[in-house]
Protein backbone atom coordinates (compact mmCIF):
# COMPACT_ATOMS: atom_id res chain seq x y z
CA UNK A 1 0.00 0.00 0.00
CA UNK A 2 0.78 3.72 -0.06
CA UNK A 3 2.68 5.22 2.87
CA UNK A 4 -0.43 7.38 3.32
CA UNK A 5 -1.97 4.38 4.22
CA UNK A 6 0.37 2.87 6.28
CA UNK A 7 0.20 6.52 8.43
CA UNK A 8 -2.83 6.58 8.68
CA UNK A 9 -3.05 3.39 10.28
CA UNK A 10 -0.66 3.86 12.48
CA UNK A 11 -2.08 7.33 13.44
CA UNK A 12 -5.65 5.45 13.81
CA UNK A 13 -4.10 2.26 16.00
CA UNK A 14 -2.69 5.51 18.24
CA UNK A 15 -6.48 6.87 18.30
CA UNK A 16 -7.29 3.63 19.62
CA UNK A 17 -5.97 3.97 22.97
CA UNK A 18 -2.81 2.42 22.25
CA UNK A 19 -0.92 6.08 22.18
CA UNK A 20 -1.51 6.47 25.69
CA UNK A 21 0.40 3.17 27.04
CA UNK A 22 3.55 5.27 26.65
CA UNK A 23 5.57 8.46 25.87
CA UNK A 24 6.02 8.35 22.25
CA UNK A 25 2.98 5.90 21.51
CA UNK A 26 1.89 7.64 18.78
CA UNK A 27 4.90 8.57 17.03
CA UNK A 28 6.20 5.09 17.54
CA UNK A 29 2.73 3.66 15.72
CA UNK A 30 3.02 5.98 12.24
CA UNK A 31 7.21 5.30 12.23
CA UNK A 32 6.72 1.92 12.98
CA UNK A 33 4.39 1.36 10.36
CA UNK A 34 6.45 2.77 7.43
CA UNK A 35 9.69 1.46 8.06
CA UNK A 36 9.82 -1.43 6.37
CA UNK A 37 10.06 0.57 3.41
CA UNK A 38 13.30 1.31 3.83
CA UNK A 39 13.79 -0.47 1.02
CA UNK A 40 12.37 2.19 -0.78
CA UNK A 41 16.22 3.01 -1.63
CA UNK A 42 16.06 0.64 -4.15
CA UNK A 43 14.11 2.81 -6.12
CA UNK A 44 17.23 4.97 -6.67
CA UNK A 45 19.13 1.95 -9.07
CA UNK A 46 18.70 2.15 -12.68
CA UNK A 47 15.62 0.54 -14.69
CA UNK A 48 13.68 -1.77 -13.39
CA UNK A 49 16.12 -4.00 -10.65
CA UNK A 50 14.09 -2.15 -7.97
CA UNK A 51 11.17 -4.73 -8.42
CA UNK A 52 13.81 -7.93 -7.43
CA UNK A 53 14.23 -5.78 -4.12
CA UNK A 54 11.35 -4.22 -3.01
CA UNK A 55 9.21 -5.97 -0.76
CA UNK A 56 11.65 -8.42 0.24
CA UNK A 57 14.18 -8.93 3.33
CA UNK A 58 12.70 -6.08 5.04
CA UNK A 59 8.99 -7.13 5.08
CA UNK A 60 10.08 -10.77 5.87
CA UNK A 61 10.29 -12.10 9.53
CA UNK A 62 13.83 -11.34 10.78
CA UNK A 63 12.71 -8.12 9.72
CA UNK A 64 9.40 -8.15 11.88
CA UNK A 65 12.16 -9.10 14.85
CA UNK A 66 14.74 -6.72 14.48
CA UNK A 67 13.14 -3.33 13.14
CA UNK A 68 11.04 -2.71 16.16
CA UNK A 69 13.79 -3.52 18.07
CA UNK A 70 16.14 -0.51 16.65
CA UNK A 71 13.15 1.59 16.31
CA UNK A 72 12.26 0.76 20.08
CA UNK A 73 15.77 1.73 21.00
CA UNK A 74 16.15 5.01 18.68
CA UNK A 75 13.00 6.19 20.49
CA UNK A 76 13.84 5.47 24.29
CA UNK A 77 17.12 7.37 23.36
CA UNK A 78 15.28 10.29 21.70
CA UNK A 79 13.38 10.58 24.76
CA UNK A 80 16.92 10.42 26.68
CA UNK A 81 18.28 13.27 24.44
CA UNK A 82 15.91 15.72 24.74
CA UNK A 83 15.76 15.21 28.41
CA UNK A 84 18.85 16.27 29.01
CA UNK A 85 18.79 19.28 26.75
CA UNK A 86 15.55 20.56 28.66
CA UNK A 87 13.76 20.03 25.60
CA UNK A 88 11.23 16.87 26.47
CA UNK A 89 7.69 18.50 26.85
CA UNK A 90 6.13 18.40 30.32
CA UNK A 91 3.21 16.79 29.07
CA UNK A 92 4.73 13.90 27.65
CA UNK A 93 3.74 10.59 29.19
CA UNK A 94 6.80 8.91 30.91
CA UNK A 95 8.57 5.79 28.37
CA UNK A 96 7.05 2.53 29.19
CA UNK A 97 9.83 0.41 27.25
CA UNK A 98 7.45 -2.77 27.16
CA UNK A 99 4.61 -0.95 26.23
CA UNK A 100 6.82 1.24 23.35
CA UNK A 101 8.65 -2.27 22.06
CA UNK A 102 4.97 -3.69 21.14
CA UNK A 103 4.02 -0.75 19.67
CA UNK A 104 6.67 -0.88 17.21
CA UNK A 105 5.82 -4.65 16.89
CA UNK A 106 2.32 -3.27 16.10
CA UNK A 107 2.72 -0.67 14.14
CA UNK A 108 5.44 -2.95 12.18
CA UNK A 109 3.37 -5.85 11.63
CA UNK A 110 0.49 -3.51 10.20
CA UNK A 111 2.72 -2.93 7.07
CA UNK A 112 3.21 -6.65 5.69
CA UNK A 113 -0.56 -7.15 6.44
CA UNK A 114 -1.59 -3.92 4.22
CA UNK A 115 1.19 -4.80 1.90
CA UNK A 116 -0.50 -8.29 1.09
CA UNK A 117 -3.64 -7.16 0.24
CA UNK A 118 -2.79 -6.19 -3.09
CA UNK A 119 -1.62 -7.85 -6.38
CA UNK A 120 2.19 -6.09 -6.67
CA UNK A 121 3.07 -8.87 -4.23
CA UNK A 122 5.50 -9.47 -0.96
CA UNK A 123 7.81 -11.77 -0.38
CA UNK A 124 6.52 -12.56 3.38
CA UNK A 125 8.69 -15.26 4.40
CA UNK A 126 12.39 -13.16 2.65
CA UNK A 127 15.03 -14.39 3.20
CA UNK A 128 14.40 -17.91 3.96
CA UNK A 129 12.00 -18.21 0.63
CA UNK A 130 11.67 -15.91 -2.19
CA UNK A 131 8.25 -16.78 -2.92
CA UNK A 132 5.81 -14.02 -3.82
CA UNK A 133 1.89 -13.69 -1.66
CA UNK A 134 -0.70 -11.90 -3.48
CA UNK A 135 -3.92 -11.13 -1.72
CA UNK A 136 -5.28 -9.52 -5.09
CA UNK A 137 -8.41 -8.05 -2.76
CA UNK A 138 -7.17 -4.47 -2.25
CA UNK A 139 -6.31 -1.62 -5.13
CA UNK A 140 -2.72 -0.16 -3.91
CA UNK A 141 -4.20 3.27 -3.42
CA UNK A 142 -7.39 2.37 -2.27
CA UNK A 143 -9.72 5.82 -1.99
CA UNK A 144 -12.29 3.95 0.26
CA UNK A 145 -9.67 3.03 3.11
CA UNK A 146 -8.21 6.73 2.88
CA UNK A 147 -11.40 8.20 3.61
CA UNK A 148 -12.41 5.52 6.52
CA UNK A 149 -8.42 6.17 8.25
CA UNK A 150 -9.21 9.97 8.38
CA UNK A 151 -12.69 10.30 9.16
CA UNK A 152 -11.55 7.80 12.08
CA UNK A 153 -8.61 9.44 13.64
CA UNK A 154 -10.06 13.14 12.79
CA UNK A 155 -13.65 12.48 14.80
CA UNK A 156 -11.70 10.61 17.43
CA UNK A 157 -8.86 13.56 17.62
CA UNK A 158 -11.41 16.29 17.83
CA UNK A 159 -13.66 14.15 20.94
CA UNK A 160 -10.11 13.77 22.54
CA UNK A 161 -9.40 17.51 22.32
CA UNK A 162 -12.80 18.49 23.90
CA UNK A 163 -12.35 16.14 26.73
CA UNK A 164 -14.71 13.53 25.17
CA UNK A 165 -14.98 9.90 27.54
CA UNK A 166 -15.26 7.94 24.64
CA UNK A 167 -13.04 9.35 21.86
CA UNK A 168 -11.45 6.03 20.93
CA UNK A 169 -14.62 4.76 19.56
CA UNK A 170 -14.20 6.76 16.25
CA UNK A 171 -11.21 4.75 15.76
CA UNK A 172 -11.96 1.53 16.75
CA UNK A 173 -15.20 2.23 14.57
CA UNK A 174 -12.67 3.17 11.40
CA UNK A 175 -10.86 -0.14 12.41
CA UNK A 176 -13.72 -2.39 12.38
CA UNK A 177 -15.31 -0.87 9.06
CA UNK A 178 -11.89 -1.06 7.46
CA UNK A 179 -11.37 -4.77 8.52
CA UNK A 180 -15.08 -5.35 6.99
CA UNK A 181 -14.17 -3.63 3.86
CA UNK A 182 -11.13 -5.90 3.37
CA UNK A 183 -13.16 -8.89 4.15
CA UNK A 184 -15.70 -8.20 1.69
CA UNK A 185 -13.25 -7.43 -1.15
CA UNK A 186 -11.41 -11.12 -0.35
CA UNK A 187 -15.12 -12.44 -1.09
CA UNK A 188 -15.58 -10.70 -4.20
CA UNK A 189 -12.25 -11.48 -5.84
CA UNK A 190 -12.61 -15.31 -4.79
CA UNK A 191 -16.09 -14.92 -6.15
CA UNK A 192 -14.61 -13.30 -9.51
CA UNK A 193 -11.93 -16.09 -9.54
CA UNK A 194 -14.60 -18.81 -9.36
CA UNK A 195 -16.65 -17.78 -12.07
CA UNK A 196 -13.63 -16.79 -13.87
CA UNK A 197 -12.09 -20.34 -14.38
CA UNK A 198 -15.32 -22.05 -14.44
CA UNK A 199 -15.77 -20.19 -17.77
CA UNK A 200 -12.39 -21.05 -19.10
CA UNK A 201 -12.46 -24.76 -17.34
CA UNK A 202 -16.60 -25.44 -18.80
CA UNK A 203 -14.88 -24.31 -22.15
CA UNK A 204 -17.40 -21.94 -22.42
CA UNK A 205 -14.99 -19.56 -23.83
CA UNK A 206 -13.93 -21.31 -26.31
CA UNK A 207 -10.09 -20.53 -27.12
CA UNK A 208 -8.89 -20.26 -31.14
CA UNK A 209 -5.13 -22.11 -29.98
CA UNK A 210 -3.99 -25.09 -31.57
CA UNK A 211 -3.90 -27.74 -29.12
CA UNK A 212 -5.61 -26.16 -26.26
CA UNK A 213 -8.27 -28.34 -24.30
CA UNK A 214 -10.55 -27.55 -22.01
CA UNK A 215 -8.33 -29.70 -19.23
CA UNK A 216 -5.40 -27.13 -18.99
CA UNK A 217 -4.44 -25.68 -15.99
CA UNK A 218 -5.70 -22.09 -15.79
CA UNK A 219 -3.87 -19.25 -13.55
CA UNK A 220 -6.52 -16.89 -13.14
CA UNK A 221 -6.32 -13.67 -11.45
CA UNK A 222 -8.49 -10.66 -10.37
CA UNK A 223 -6.86 -7.72 -10.25
CA UNK A 224 -8.51 -5.12 -8.03
CA UNK A 225 -9.00 -1.89 -9.77
CA UNK A 226 -9.12 2.37 -8.75
CA UNK A 227 -12.05 3.48 -6.95
CA UNK A 228 -14.27 0.92 -8.48
CA UNK A 229 -13.58 -1.91 -5.81
CA UNK A 230 -16.84 -4.35 -6.83
CA UNK A 231 -14.93 -4.60 -10.27
CA UNK A 232 -11.77 -6.27 -10.95
CA UNK A 233 -9.91 -6.62 -14.15
CA UNK A 234 -9.67 -10.57 -15.05
CA UNK A 235 -6.56 -12.23 -15.89
CA UNK A 236 -6.12 -15.94 -17.55
CA UNK A 237 -3.32 -17.61 -18.99
CA UNK A 238 -2.39 -21.17 -19.94
CA UNK A 239 0.13 -23.09 -21.68
CA UNK A 240 -1.11 -21.79 -24.55
CA UNK A 241 -2.69 -18.33 -24.27
CA UNK A 242 -2.75 -15.39 -22.22
CA UNK A 243 -5.96 -12.77 -22.33
CA UNK A 244 -7.78 -10.85 -19.79
CA UNK A 245 -11.93 -9.84 -19.08
CA UNK A 246 -13.69 -7.46 -17.00
CA UNK A 247 -16.02 -8.65 -13.55
CA UNK A 248 -18.29 -6.78 -11.93
CA UNK A 249 -20.27 -7.84 -8.83
CA UNK A 250 -23.72 -7.40 -10.10
CA UNK A 251 -22.94 -8.63 -13.79
CA UNK A 252 -21.40 -11.66 -15.32
CA UNK A 253 -17.33 -12.17 -15.98
CA UNK A 254 -16.86 -10.81 -19.61
CA UNK A 255 -13.79 -12.16 -21.36
CA UNK A 256 -12.30 -10.46 -24.06
CA UNK A 257 -10.52 -12.61 -27.07
CA UNK A 258 -7.39 -14.42 -26.25
CA UNK A 259 -3.39 -13.93 -27.36
CA UNK A 260 -1.28 -16.68 -28.28
CA UNK A 261 1.77 -17.16 -26.36
CA UNK A 262 4.74 -17.38 -29.27
CA UNK A 263 5.98 -21.23 -29.69
CA UNK A 264 8.81 -22.18 -27.29
CA UNK A 265 8.00 -18.81 -24.26
CA UNK A 266 9.26 -20.65 -21.37
CA UNK A 267 12.72 -20.83 -23.71
CA UNK A 268 12.69 -17.67 -24.85
CA UNK A 269 11.76 -16.24 -21.04
CA UNK A 270 15.12 -18.28 -20.35
CA UNK A 271 17.03 -16.91 -22.30
CA UNK A 272 15.76 -13.17 -21.51
CA UNK A 273 16.39 -13.62 -17.81
CA UNK A 274 20.06 -13.91 -18.77
CA UNK A 275 20.42 -10.97 -21.06
CA UNK A 276 20.83 -8.64 -18.14
CA UNK A 277 20.36 -7.32 -14.89
CA UNK A 278 17.27 -5.36 -15.48
CA UNK A 279 15.47 -8.42 -17.63
CA UNK A 280 16.90 -10.85 -14.69
CA UNK A 281 15.25 -9.04 -11.77
CA UNK A 282 11.94 -7.98 -13.86
CA UNK A 283 11.06 -12.32 -14.55
CA UNK A 284 12.05 -12.85 -10.60
CA UNK A 285 9.36 -10.35 -9.75
CA UNK A 286 7.21 -10.88 -12.86
CA UNK A 287 3.96 -13.34 -12.12
CA UNK A 288 2.35 -13.19 -15.63
CA UNK A 289 4.81 -12.01 -18.25
CA UNK A 290 3.96 -11.61 -21.68
CA UNK A 291 6.26 -10.95 -24.89
CA UNK A 292 6.04 -8.27 -27.85
CA UNK A 293 8.31 -7.72 -30.33
CA UNK A 294 9.38 -3.73 -30.79
CA UNK A 295 11.76 -2.78 -33.55
CA UNK A 296 14.73 -4.89 -33.18
CA UNK A 297 13.98 -5.78 -29.04
CA UNK A 298 11.65 -7.79 -27.55
CA UNK A 299 9.45 -5.96 -24.95
CA UNK A 300 8.72 -8.30 -21.37
CA UNK A 301 5.70 -6.66 -19.20
CA UNK A 302 3.56 -8.25 -16.87
CA UNK A 303 -0.52 -8.73 -17.20
CA UNK A 304 -1.12 -7.41 -14.03
CA UNK A 305 0.28 -3.51 -15.12
CA UNK A 306 -0.51 -3.28 -19.15
CA UNK A 307 -2.24 -0.01 -18.56
CA UNK A 308 -0.11 2.59 -20.80
CA UNK A 309 -0.11 4.76 -17.56
CA UNK A 310 2.05 2.60 -15.52
CA UNK A 311 2.72 0.23 -18.17
CA UNK A 312 6.76 1.89 -18.73
CA UNK A 313 7.45 1.39 -15.30
CA UNK A 314 6.81 -2.30 -15.10
CA UNK A 315 8.38 -3.79 -18.75
CA UNK A 316 11.83 -4.20 -20.02
CA UNK A 317 13.46 -4.12 -23.19
CA UNK A 318 15.98 -6.56 -24.01
CA UNK A 319 17.93 -7.21 -27.20
CA UNK A 320 17.88 -10.87 -28.47
CA UNK A 321 18.90 -12.56 -31.64
CA UNK A 322 17.29 -12.18 -35.16
CA UNK A 323 16.06 -15.66 -35.29
CA UNK A 324 14.10 -14.80 -31.77
CA UNK A 325 12.36 -11.87 -32.60
CA UNK A 326 11.29 -13.51 -35.65
CA UNK A 327 9.88 -16.66 -33.64
CA UNK A 328 8.09 -14.42 -31.30
CA UNK A 329 6.58 -11.75 -34.13
CA UNK A 330 2.69 -12.66 -34.19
Amino acid sequence: MDNLTHSLAGAVLGQMGLKKKTGLGMATLIIAANIPDIDAVATLLDGVQHLAIRRGITHGPIAMLVLPLLLTGIMIGFDRWQGKRGKRPVDRLPIHKRWLLALAYIGCLSHPALDWLNSYGIRLLEPFSSQWFYGDSIFIIDIWIWAALIAGFWISRRREKRGADNWQRPAWISFAAICAYIFANGLITGKAEAETASLLENNIFKTAVAGAKATDQYMVVANPVPLQFWKREMLWRNQFAYGSGVYSLFNSVILDKENAFPEGTPLLLSEIAHASDDAAAFLFWSRMPVMAVDDSQMIVRDQRFMDPLVGDRFSVRVNVRKDRLEQAAP
